[in-house]
């Protein structure tokens, strides 16, 4: 998988469409959460892109310090599901980590995270901050990774 991080207007019709696609097959229909995944948060995020095959099979958001947390933040954090056991959630957050690093230089992030994910997020360097609450219906934490 190769990765590519880019500004809302530097994305094509294609590649919008795409990322569209597999955040609404993850989060809408896999999870079976109706809620509103087009907020218009993404004009703000640089977008990382997880290609394999000219296909975006991952995908994540990330916000430069202020925009989303206080810190800089990842989300939407997503891998289409016939490539989950190939690792490559690991490879996109470290490709999303190291794009927060070299584009807006700082290391703290912040997450709000599925409770589920929590000790792979853990795998990464980040840490449960305060208690558990529902978003969507889902319950997630907030997850802090501080300077290494």
């Amino acid at each position: 998988m190769n990765f590519i991080t880019k500004s809302f207007s530097e994305l094509t019709t294609t590649e919008l469409y795409q990322i569209l696609q597999l955040r609404s097959e993850v989060f809408v229909v896999e999870q079976d959460c109706v809620y509103q995944d087009i907020d218009f948060k993404d004009q703000k995020a640089l977008h990382v892109l997880g290609v394999k095959n000219d296909t975006i099979i991952g995908y994540t958001r990330i916000f430069k310090p202020g925009d989303y947390f206080t810190n800089a933040s990842i989300g939407r954090v997503v891998v289409a599901t016939e490539f989950r056991k190939h690792g490559f959630g690991h490879s996109l957050m470290k490709a999303s980590i190291k794009a927060i690093n070299s584009h807006f230089k700082v290391e703290e992030i912040t997450i709000s995270a599925q409770l589920y994910l929590k000790d792979f997020y853990e795998s990464h360097g980040f840490f449960q901050v305060g208690e558990g609450y529902l978003e969507d219906g889902i319950p997630h934490i907030r997850m802090d990774r501080l300077k290494i």
